[in-house]
Formats: C-alpha cells, structure tokens, sequence
C-alpha cells in the first residue's frame, strides 16, 4: 500500500485528532488554556506516538518536547498549540467539517498541522533522530520558547515547520525578520483650558514621532515600518503628560534589520528623529521625553536557508504522485526565523491548506490533508536516510 493511500485511510482518525485539539481553546495570554491545551496536545500525541512528551514549562507556559533516538537530533518537526482565539470563540466558531471544508479557532494555524505531525512521525519506518517540539507561545513572539526552538534546532540537518501554507497551498521558502518597538513620551499634564501652555504635551510629541518612524519604510527593499497602537493622555480636558505607541517592523534582510534599529535608536536622543523640531520649538518651556522599548524579534528567513529543502520536497512530491509544489515569500514571521536564524536549513508552510488564518473565514481544505501529511513523511524519512 502506498504512503499516500495510508493516509487517505487514516483521514477519518487525523480529522478526529484535529477536531479534539481544536475544541481545547487556546488563547496565548491565558496561562491556564495553554496548559490545559498542553494536555490535550500530549494525549493526542501520545495516542499516535506511543509514547508521552516530556513538558517544559518556562514563564508558566507550557511547551512539549518528544525525542527520539538516543543519537543527536537530526530533523525538528516545529509547531505551537496556542492560538489568537479567546475563550468562548468555540460558541461562534464550533469545530465543524462540511462540505469538505474543516472550520473552527486555530484550526488553520496551526492545530491540523500538530495533527500532521503525529501521524506522519507513527507512519516513518524509523523514527531514530527526530525531535517534535510544540510550544505554547508563538503567537506573542516566542518569548519564553525562543531559546528552547534555538537549542532543538542547532545542530539539526532541517527544521520542518508545521504552520499553514500560504495561498493555493505553496511552501513558505522565505519570510520577513521582525522587530517590535514602543516609543513613550513624558511630558507635564495642565488644565486644557485655563493653562495649556504650562504642559507638554505628549500627543503632539507623538504624531512627529509617528510620522518619522514611518518615513524609515523603504519600500523597494520589502522594509516595512508601521506605528500601529497609540495612547496618549487621560482626559480631553488635560493637557497629556504620558503616551506611547507600537512600531511593528517588517525586513528581508538583517542588514536592513539592522539599519531600522540604529536609527530608531535615536528616540531617545531629543531632537534626532530628522523632524523633531516641533518638540524643540513648538512645546513650551522644553520638549517631550522620549524612549525607545523593544528591538528586533525574530531574523529573516531567507531563500536560501529553505532552497535544498524546498528542493527536496519537490522531487518527493512527484515521486508520490502530487500535483507540483509551489512556494512563496510572506511578511508573517513563524519560530522557522529562529530555526534559520541559528543556521538551520528551514522549510516553512508545510501544515494545512486552506485559508483565514486568525480571522472569521479559517478554515482548512480536507482534501488536501492526507497529500500534505504524505509529503512530510516522505521528507523527514528522506531527510534521516540521507
């Protein structure tokens, strides 16, 4: 019988697997979900593996860790159990699969691809060398995994990561590097209206800042520098003394990754955003305190880190019959920029096709699920053998 007819016959139990984690919710910044939906993840995997993930735990989130093998680890098999959907999503957006369409919060991104990972490892004829690590914190940055995705993968001939494809189900072979910024102002709250010019006023601090952090784009490089959340003030009767703002920062290249940082680095100097000057002659008496929290994220993942795997997988895909695989870059950045980062070779977007991801419409093709878990068997058992 043929590794694609295996897990053909197998679609009733993967689409049970998913179902089941999709039903424990998830929400990143609830530490009890997370756990809960550890658990769960861990008895699904367990189920298929045969054997139980050690659980590392780390700011109080929960990551599971399954190694195989007593030599070094040489294929990494990456993904996450939380999700971007709060408690209660499960009411408006049950679990559903008609019409050949799986539905339901994180079912795209990435709990079919957990799924995926389970049963393409119980199909391998020899499992030696392969570690599977599922995190808990992905969807915030990582900030309590990124050493332990780091440690899994250094040394790994691939990471495989499990996220859904892009559009039309192409492997994702490049993604941006991101960093995340906030810039706070300080200034001196005053009546409004009886007195304004005894403040300093952090609102109009803030929009020459927003305008220049977004002059620092260039988009003929694929950088990308948006302000994004911003707060200022308490009342609209008092001059604001305190506000901020986030900068999310898109980049395909360390280099330009780089330059964003140094030259945001200037918020803290007065006077150095190149349009500053209404902080130092419009405001009374002196200008707005700035700082500058935060700094970059994750690195590129670039084409070349993924071109021998994406290879690869395009011979294994004829081989078993399936239409030509197809690749993109995107802006959203996944734990493979770690991977990569670390000197990794890195495939990406190798989990579910299908679409939505994060929104209303997420869903999951189930007919595309058995080619998807053939492909990664057939990788990560040519990737061991080779």
């Amino acid at each position: 019988m043929s590794l694609l007819t295996r897990m053909r016959d197998a679609l009733p139990d993967l689409l049970s697997d998913i179902g089941e984690l999709v039903r424990c919710e998830s929400p990143s910044d609830d530490l009890a979900a997370v756990a809960r939906s550890a658990e769960v993840v861990a008895r699904v995997g367990g189920r298929r593996l045969g054997v139980a993930p050690e659980r590392i735990v780390r700011d109080g989130r929960t990551h599971l860790r399954w190694r195989f093998g007593a030599g070094p680890a040489r294929v990494l098999l990456l993904g996450h159990h939380d999700t971007v959907w709060p408690i209660g999503s499960l009411a408006t957006h049950p679990f559903t699969v008609d019409g050949g369409v799986l539905r339901g919060p994180g079912c795209f991104d990435m709990k079919a691809g957990l799924a995926m990972i389970f049963h393409a490892v119980a199909a391998l004829p020899d499992r030696d060398g392969v570690t599977i690590l599922v995190t808990g914190d992905e969807e915030l940055g990582s900030p309590s995994s990124r050493t332990l995705v780091e440690q899994e993968a250094t040394g790994c001939a691939a990471a495989l990561v499990l996220e859904a494809s892009a559009p039309g189900g192409a492997l994702k072979t490049e993604r941006k590097g991101v960093s995340l910024y906030r810039v706070r102002a300080t200034g001196r709250a005053a009546h409004a209206g009886l007195e304004p010019e005894r403040g300093v006023n952090t609102t109009i601090a803030l929009a020459e800042a927003v305008l220049a952090v977004a002059a620092l784009a260039d988009p003929s490089l694929g950088t990308t520098v948006t302000p994004t959340l911003l707060t200022s003030g308490t009342t609209t009767n008092t001059v604001p003394a305190a506000g901020e703002f986030a900068i999310d920062v898109r980049v395909r290249t360390r280099t330009e990754q780089s330059r964003i940082h140094l030259s945001l680095l200037g918020v803290e100097r007065k006077g150095t955003f190149p349009s500053l000057s209404v902080a130092e002659g419009a405001l009374p008496n002196h200008a707005a305190a700035l700082e500058l929290v935060g700094g970059p994220n994750r690195p590129p993942l670039d084409a070349a880190s993924s071109a021998g795997l994406y290879a690869r997988a395009e011979k294994l895909a004829a081989e078993l019959g399936l239409p030509p695989l197809t690749c993109a870059a995107v802006g959203g950045a996944s734990d493979g920029n770690f991977t990569a980062g670390v000197g990794t070779p890195t495939l990406d977007g190798l989990g579910a096709v299908g679409g939505g991801a994060h929104a209303d419409d997420e869903h999951v093709l189930v007919a595309e699920l058995p080619a998807r878990t053939a492909l990664l068997t057939a990788l990560t058992t040519d990737l061991l053998t080779s």
